[in-house]
């Protein structure tokens, strides 16, 4: 999957994170992360974002998260839903690679 464009998803509401995304010109995916748990789950929740752009196939984006203590399972539907906007795919989700990491 290829990024095309600025995209972003959640809120900074309490228990949920706003991940943006953007087109990155090396091969890396960076991340900025601002969170209130950076000391204690930092690192956990940068390699979640990570794990999921690449099980989606994006190798290459900018990353910037600001978390107000979301849990897992909201960091990587967020992260899946700005990776499909950013892609442009209006909607058309390929479920069977998003459902088969579940399984």
């Amino acid at each position: 999957m290829e990024i095309k464009q600025f995209a972003s998803a959640g809120t900074t509401e309490s228990s949920d994170i706003l991940i943006s995304l953007a087109i990155h010109d090396q091969e890396e995916i960076i991340i900025e992360l601002d969170s209130n748990v950076e000391k204690q789950f930092g690192q956990q929740i940068r390699q979640l974002i990570k794990e999921t752009l690449e099980k989606i196939g994006i190798s290459s984006a900018k990353v910037t998260a600001i978390d107000k203590g979301a849990l897992d399972c909201t960091i990587e539907a967020r992260t899946l839903a700005v990776a499909y906007r950013a892609a442009g795919t209006n909607g058309k989700l390929d479920w069977q690679v998003i459902h088969s990491w579940n399984n």
